[in-house]
C-alpha cells in the first residue's frame, strides 16, 4: 500500500510514479484545468492550456474532471504543470464551504500526496498544485495560490493570448437546481461532472441556456426484466437527471412508464432520484397506488405517444427508452408526421440488441415539416461513458430547435 504524504502550503515532495492523476475534491462546484509552462513561467502557445474545450496537451489529458499526466511524454521545454481550480458559478468563492482537497494518485488509484487547500477567502481561481522538474526528476509542490483578479488574469499572466475578457475560453457556469445541497459529496461530484458533459454538448451545438420541458419515457415490458433486475434502468434515470438540470424549465424530469398502456409518475428531482427509482421502477405489483400489472407486459407505443402529443404546449424534449418491438410501424410513422408540426423533439434510445424496426428509419421519414426525431441503439449503455452518451443523446436536438423556430413551430 502506498504511503500518503500530507502536504502543507509551499511543501514539495518527490513523485514515485511517472504516470499520475491530479484531482481536487471541492464542496463548491469547480472546474480543473492545467497550464504547461516553461522556466519563464509562460506557456509556449495557447495549446499548452488544458481545459474542458481543449482537453489535451502533450503528456496531459483532462478526463472526467481529473488531469491524467504522463510525465515522460511532457516536452522538455516544459518546466512546470500547474493545476488550476475555478469555481463554476458566477459570484461564488472557495470560502463558502470546506477547504478543497487536492490529491495526486498513481494510475493504480493509490493516493500518493494530498493537500488541504486551507486559508482561502474570496478566491474564485486557485493554483492548487504544480508538478515541476528538478534536474532529471519530477516533484510536486502544494501551491494554494489564489488569483483575486479572476480567470482572465490567471491565464494572461501565464501567456495565454486573450485580446479582451470576451476571448477568455469559456468554462460553462452550469445550472444548479434545488436539492443538490442535500446530496452526499460523492453524488454531488458525479452530478457536477455529468452536468458539465451535458453543457459541453450544448455549447458546441450553440444551445447552451435553452429552456424546454424534458420528458422521460421508459419501457416496462416483460422483455426488459433483466434490465430492471440488474438496475440498468435505475442507472439510466440517474444519467438523465443532469440533462434535466441543464435544460428543463424547473430542473426536473417528467416521467412515464409504458407497456400496452402507460402511467404518469411523479416528477424526478435531484434530491428524490434514488428513492424515486426504488419506489417506481418495477414491472409488476402495485406501487404508490399504481397498478403495474394493468399496464400489461407487451408494448404499444401509440397510447403514450398520443398522450404526450396531446399535452404539448411548449418546446419539449422527449427521451424515449425502449428495447424495441415497435409493431405498428405505419401508425407510428403517421403519428410522427403529425407530431412534426408540434413543439417536440423525440429522441428514441434503443437498449440492448434488438430489431428496432421503424425507429431506424425515422431520419428518412418523409412528409414532415421538420426532422422531429432521432434514434440510436446501445448494446450495453453501462459501457458508454457520459461524454459519448450525452453527445449522442443531444446531438440532433439543437438542430431541431433551430429548424422549429424557422418553421414557426416554436418562438
Amino acid at each position: 500500500m502506498a504511503v500518503v504524504t500530507a502536504l502543507v502550503k509551499g511543501q514539495n515532495a518527490g513523485l514515485a510514479s511517472s504516470e499520475v492523476v491530479l484531482s481536487v475534491r471541492s464542496e463548491v462546484a469547480a472546474d480543473l484545468s492545467a497550464l504547461l509552462v516553461t522556466a519563464a513561467g509562460k506557456v509556449r502557445s495557447d495549446a499548452d492550456f488544458v481545459f474542458f474545450n481543449q482537453p489535451q496537451a502533450p503528456g496531459v489529458r483532462l478526463d472526467g474532471g481529473e488531469l491524467e499526466v504522463s510525465l515522460a511524454a511532457v516536452p522538455g521545454e516544459i518546466a512546470q504543470i500547474r493545476a488550476v481550480i475555478t469555481v463554476a458559478a458566477a459570484g461564488d468563492t472557495f470560502a463558502s464551504a470546506a477547504s478543497p482537497v487536492a490529491s495526486v494518485r498513481d494510475r493504480a488509484g493509490n493516493v500518493l500526496h494530498e493537500y488541504v487547500i486551507d486559508g482561502l477567502d474570496r478566491e474564485s481561481v486557485v493554483i492548487a498544485l504544480e508538478l515541476y522538474r528538478r534536474d532529471d526528476q519530477w516533484k510536486v509542490r502544494a501551491v494554494g495560490q489564489g488569483y483575486a483578479g479572476g480567470f482572465a488574469d490567471l491565464i494572461t499572466d501565464h501567456g495565454v493570448s486573450v485580446d479582451d475578457e470576451s476571448d477568455v475560453p469559456a468554462i460553462p457556469e452550469v445550472r444548479i437546481v434545488p436539492g443538490e445541497a442535500q446530496l452526499s459529496f460523492d453524488k454531488r461530484q458525479t452530478l457536477d461532472m455529468r452536468k458539465r458533459e451535458v453543457a459541453k454538448v450544448l455549447i458546441d451545438k450553440s444551445a447552451f441556456g435553452a429552456r424546454v420541458r424534458v420528458v422521460l419515457v421508459i419501457d416496462k415490458t416483460g422483455s426488459m426484466e433483466k434490465m430492471y433486475r440488474g438496475q440498468t434502468v435505475h442507472r439510466v434515470v440517474e444519467r438523465m437527471i443532469p440533462v434535466a438540470t441543464q435544460l428543463d424549465n424547473d430542473g426536473t424530469l417528467e416521467a412515464y412508464l409504458y407497456a400496452l398502456t402507460y402511467a404518469k409518475l411523479p416528477d424526478i428531482t435531484v434530491a428524490s432520484a434514488e428513492q424515486w427509482a426504488q419506489t417506481y421502477l418495477h414491472l409488476k405489483g402495485t406501487h404508490q397506488g399504481i397498478d403495474y400489472n394493468a399496464m400489461g407486459g407487451r408494448n404499444d407505443e401509440l397510447p403514450i405517444m398520443r398522450a404526450i402529443i396531446d399535452s404539448l404546449t411548449e418546446p419539449t424534449l422527449v427521451l424515449f427508452f425502449t428495447d424495441g418491438g415497435f409493431a405498428k410501424k405505419r401508425e407510428i410513422a403517421t403519428l410522427m408526421r403529425e407530431a412534426a408540426h408540434l413543439p417536440a423533439f423525440w429522441q428514441f434510445i434503443g437498449l440492448g440488441k434488438a430489431n428496432f424496426g421503424v425507429l431506424r428509419t425515422l431520419d428518412e421519414l418523409d412528409g414532415r415539416i421538420v426532422d422531429n426525431a432521432g434514434f440510436f441503439a446501445l448494446d450495453d449503455i453501462d459501457r458508454v461513458d457520459d461524454a459519448e452518451l450525452y453527445r449522442r443523446l443531444l446531438g440532433e436536438f439543437p438542430d431541431w430547435l433551430r429548424a422549429a423556430r424557422t418553421a414557426g413551430i416554436i418562438s
